[in-house]
């Protein structure tokens, strides 16, 4: 795919520099023209979980490809050691592209790896992509605003640093708003159940999005009181991300996306947990 050329733009990537860049959340067609100019330039494209193999495909065939993806408990490479590798091929003079899923900064670790560089005296680009909550949402067609429902959105993630699910319930538990939960699918029982002890009513509607804006899309929509074992009977996989809020009950109403079989040009990517999950990435 050509990228086109603006009136208007920033150079291509420089020896030294990293880019953050996110890949967006599943759909290659939702990435960024800046993105994409800087992926065609790279050197080095290192790459998470969950970017599209079309986005690859727009590097360079001598550019160098290092996977440093993260499923459920099981990381290729652990966040220190990615972060060193980072810096590491700056110092080599290096054109680095650090390809996420989502957004960087939106539970995708882009402000650790940052922080390193910048200390490192790296100079660091960072390049917005369309995260989970928006753009699997979008295709669900479940609208995280709405006069009529809600007039705020929080996005929250179901899987701390030290493996916990310790959030503040009482904020995520208040009404006419949308929460938006990445990387929770594992502990869905636990979350439903805080939100509805917090004064959810068991009723809310909730539903969870399973590799959303692919061909391989999937939503399953309930309530609080019944969400968790309506996964587990879909047997609903990571990538997911979870809405909870009056607003799910517009689908199917709204629900405007197709997905289709899956085409042989265009794999999925990676399966497993990261940015989106709804991570991280997002």
């Amino acid at each position: 795919m050509a990228v086109p050329d603006l009136a208007v733009h920033r150079p291509g990537p420089l020896p030294g520099w990293v880019y953050l860049v996110g890949a967006g959340p599943g759909d290659p067609e939702l990435f960024t023209l800046r993105g994409a100019r800087l992926v065609a330039g790279a050197d080095v494209i290192v790459y998470d979980n969950l970017v599209a193999p079309p986005i690859l495909d727009l590097a360079p065939v001598e550019a160098e490809r290092i996977y440093v993806g993260k499923k459920a408990a099981d990381h290729s490479l652990p966040q220190d050691e990615i972060n060193q590798l980072l810096l590491e091929l700056a110092r080599r003079n290096k054109r680095v592209v650090r390809l996420k899923g989502g957004d960087p900064f939106i539970f995708g670790r882009g402000g650790e790896e940052m922080e390193l560089l910048v200390e490192a005296g790296i100079h660091v680009e960072v390049v917005p992509g369309v995260t989970a909550a928006a753009g699997v949402s979008a295709y669900a067609g479940i609208p995280l605003t709405h006069r009529e429902h809600a007039q705020s959105v929080v996005f929250a993630t179901g899987f701390l640093k030290e493996g916990k699910v310790d959030l503040d319930w009482p904020m995520l538990a208040r009404p006419h708003q949308t929460v938006v939960i990445y990387m929770g699918i594992s502990r869905l029982a636990d979350i439903c159940a805080q939100l509805v002890a917090h004064g959810l009513p068991p009723t809310t509607p909730a539903g969870v999005i399973e590799r959303g804006t692919t061909h391989a899309q999937r939503v399953v929509v309930a309530d609080l009181a019944t969400l968790a074992q309506r996964v587990l009977d879909e047997g609903v996989r990571p990538p997911s991300l979870t809405v909870v809020g009056s607003v799910v009950g517009l689908y199917p109403r709204l629900a405007w996306f197709e997905p289709q079989e899956q085409p042989k040009a265009s794999p999925l990517p990676h399966a497993g947990c990261a940015v989106v999950h709804g991570k991280g990435g997002e």
